[in-house]
């Protein structure tokens, strides 16, 4: 019997193959687990866009479940939420009407207008960041290019002091460790994913101080005016969108961008195809499917949902293994093969509906930029160290990526 045992550690390796094999072999099923799994695209599309379909995991029914809900300890922390701390959890997780409401505070910040306007700032730290690896000595290009440039560009946004960025960085992998399943984390996992937690609530309720005190031009401060005038928007709304934006904002462009020097290094023809043209929206989207920097969701069914001749119970918590549908051949010619003109190309690395991921302006923009200068500062690129990954199953990336730059 085929089905999805997110255990094994080849999710984090090497998935594609996996992902085929239930994509053909299991493509809706459920778990020992209690879970469901979808994997096709069509299918994944069907739930992203239902109305039924809600990414509030609070809602699912623990009697259908099997080892998600069994720990005590991960029940008495579901109740605790229930009980004090719903209104704590970031937009990402919550439905409408409070997700209209909190995103939209946002949205603004994230229109093409406004990334536009970020390009040069963007523009300068790539090219910052690729001149001094010109030399032909290898350097991580997941440290010096793939986590600098976002974490420094949200923090433009945020206004954030850039003495502060490095400090970021083991708090947010911590976090971003802490989106895989529960039940895949040990208590030392959740205790550091919480540590992390109290650590940036920490930080933002000290930067909304001063905002108040001092406010500017900053998506911040804008944050800090909403809250004081008619929506009235709780403290812990405040800090639960200040720490999606942040780590949200970097982590998946980090592992878009890592991902995609790393394809592009494995394919010499495709490095020599974007030197003759540059880089652009098609390249970026293709990158984006083939890397999928976020490798499923989960969805909770509010009502009983039927694909083929499978029909879900309402309660059922499902995962859509969104980087299984990035490869479903019914919609993407040779799947495997990275085809940088492939158009059209219904990628959904950025998901869909209502939930389609927030910052995608921005991350596009990124990607382009940082591998536009890298391709246009450089005749080849390859790697020359050991290719290692995360353990992380929900937000897939490398650790460190050594690579040596031609000019």
């Amino acid at each position: 019997m085929v089905f999805y045992d997110p255990s094994d550690p080849r999710w984090s390796l090497e998935p594609g193959p996996m992902f085929d094999e239930i994509r053909e072999r299991a493509p809706v099923h459920r778990t020992p687990d209690g879970y469901w799994v979808i994997s096709r695209h069509a299918d994944c599309l069907d739930v992203l866009r239902h109305r039924s379909a809600s990414s509030d995991s609070l809602k699912a029914d623990a009697n259908n479940q099997v080892r998600v809900f069994e720990d005590d300890q991960r029940q008495a922390e579901r109740e605790q939420i229930r009980a004090g701390g719903e209104d704590n959890r970031p937009f990402l997780f919550r439905d409408p009407p409070d997700h209209t409401r909190l995103r939209s505070l946002v949205q603004r910040a994230f229109t093409p207008r406004r990334v536009a306007e970020l390009t040069p700032f963007v523009t300068q730290l790539a090219k910052e960041s690729v001149a001094p690896h010109l030399d032909g000595e290898p350097f991580d290009a997941v440290q010096q290019v793939a986590w600098s440039i976002p974490v420094a560009v949200i923090c433009e946004m945020l206004a954030i002091p850039a003495s502060d960025h490095d400090s970021f960085q083991n708090q947010s992998a911590l976090l971003a460790r802490g989106l895989d399943p529960d039940f895949l984390l040990s208590a030392d996992d959740r205790a550091q994913r919480d540590g992390a937690l109290l650590h940036f609530i920490e930080y933002f309720s000290e930067l909304f101080a001063q905002r108040r005190a001092h406010p500017g031009d900053d998506l911040l401060s804008a944050m800090v005016a909403v809250r004081d005038g008619t929506d009235q928007l709780s403290e812990g709304e405040l800090l639960s969108t200040a720490i999606l934006l942040l780590v949200a904002g970097h982590e998946t462009t980090m592992n878009l961008i890592s991902g995609s020097i790393l394809a592009l290094s494995k394919d010499r023809d495709a490095q020599n195809r974007l030197r003759e043209r540059g880089v652009d929206r098609a390249a970026v989207d293709e990158l984006l499917r083939m890397v999928s920097p976020v490798q499923l969701t989960g969805r909770t069914l509010l009502e009983p949902f039927t694909i083929g001749e499978q029909t879900l119970p309402a309660g059922s918590f499902a995962m859509l293994l969104l980087g299984a549908a990035n490869r479903d051949p019914l919609v993407f010619s040779d799947p495997t093969n990275l085809d940088l003109t492939r158009d059209p190309n219904a990628q959904i690395g950025f998901g869909f509906g209502l939930h389609h991921c927030l910052g995608a302006p921005l991350a596009r923009l990124e990607a382009h930029v940082v591998l536009d200068t890298l391709i246009r500062s450089t005749t080849s690129f390859e790697v020359t160290g050991p290719i290692t990954y995360r353990p992380n199953i929900v937000l897939r990336g490398l650790t460190e990526l050594e690579v040596v730059l031609q000019r």
